[in-house]
């Protein structure tokens, strides 16, 4: 187990924060598969502080298994306290702070990895939600903006000054959003000079580089990201590893149709059948991913309309 703040953990296995990706129905498969903490999409403290219906659906958690992360993002200390507050109210166990997100959108706002080049701000918004929540304040970051700008431990340690419980390192500068090869020797480095949990994060893909992260980082725990997309169990298999030392076998076709039938199941059960067919086109395309004839079945899946038509193409793949 784990102890971030007051929150205890159950396992050293996390899933990311995921824009477009970790909604509810998604939070509830791969909490399903074992992950310890589980996160939100990250969501706009605007959002959250004028009551936007889009931004409420998204902090939807009844009736979820806890504990719960969610992230939040922003760039001025006032609204993101107010946001945070609101966050807590709606039964987070832990709020984290988004200041990682490359995309061009977040950024040219100040906000996300836009904030590792602003580090009084930085810190002022971690101190100002801190001091208004009683809930455990993480902090979600990259290396820094780009090979030049390498400025992650200034950034966490700020974090553990202004009171942060925990910090998750992705080992990538913002310029580099998620190609090359993230640098774990960074998140060893940043676990030898913090006192609170060191969160990895990048390019695990299976449970052996889950494993390997951990025994040369030293961190606490890992965060998976992209590699779970279309493969939750990936979760599962990484829990055993690390907790059990046990390697299950990789998930067999059944059991991936299976599991992408759930997971449309649960989005109806949430959005509605038109949004959710809409929205699970591209997690069919994940799920499907690598197997034969996937070109060709991901024009079909584009093109479905309804439940059923995506339920048929994944009797027609067990056919």
């Amino acid at each position: 187990m784990l102890k971030i703040g007051t929150v205890l953990i159950p396992n050293r296995v996390f899933s990311a924060p995921m824009a477009g990706v970790t909604d509810k129905a998604f939070r509830q498969i791969i909490r399903s598969c074992g992950a310890g903490l589980v996160y939100t999409e990250m969501i706009s403290d605007m959002g959250l502080v004028y009551g936007q219906e889009r931004t409420h659906r998204m902090l939807d958690l009844q009736g979820e298994e806890h504990p719960l992360a969610v992230q939040i993002f922003g760039s001025e200390a006032e609204p993101m306290a107010r946001g945070a507050q609101l966050v807590e109210k709606q039964g987070a166990d832990i709020i984290d702070i988004n200041m990682g997100c490359p995309t061009p959108k977040i950024v040219k706002n100040g906000e996300g990895s836009a904030l590792m080049l602003n580090i009084p701000r930085a810190r002022q918004i971690i101190r100002s939600i801190v001091q208004v929540v009683q809930v455990p304040v993480t902090v979600k970051m990259r290396l820094g903006w780009g090979p030049d700008q390498i400025n992650y431990l200034e950034l966490a340690e700020a974090a553990e000054e202004e009171g942060a419980a925990a910090v998750t390192l992705h080992a990538r500068t913002r310029d580099q959003f998620y190609a090359g090869q993230a640098q774990w020797d960074h998140i060893a480095r940043l676990k030898q000079h913090m006192k609170i949990p060191v969160i990895g994060n990048g390019d695990i893909w299976t449970a052996q580089d889950a494993r390997r992260m951990m025994a040369e980082t030293g961190c606490d725990a890992v965060m998976l990201g992209r590699g779970i997309m279309g493969n939750p169990l990936l979760i599962s298999q990484t829990v055993a590893l690390l907790e059990r030392g046990e390697e299950l076998p990789l998930p067999t076709l059944e059991e991936r149709l299976t599991l992408a039938a759930h997971h449309l199941d649960l989005a109806c059960q949430y959005k509605g059948e038109a949004v959710a067919t809409r929205e699970m086109r591209k997690h069919f395309s994940w799920y499907l991913k690598g197997m034969r004839g996937a070109a060709r079945l991901r024009e079909q899946i584009n093109q479905a309309t309804t439940r059923q038509k995506l339920l048929d193409i994944l009797n027609q793949i067990k056919a």
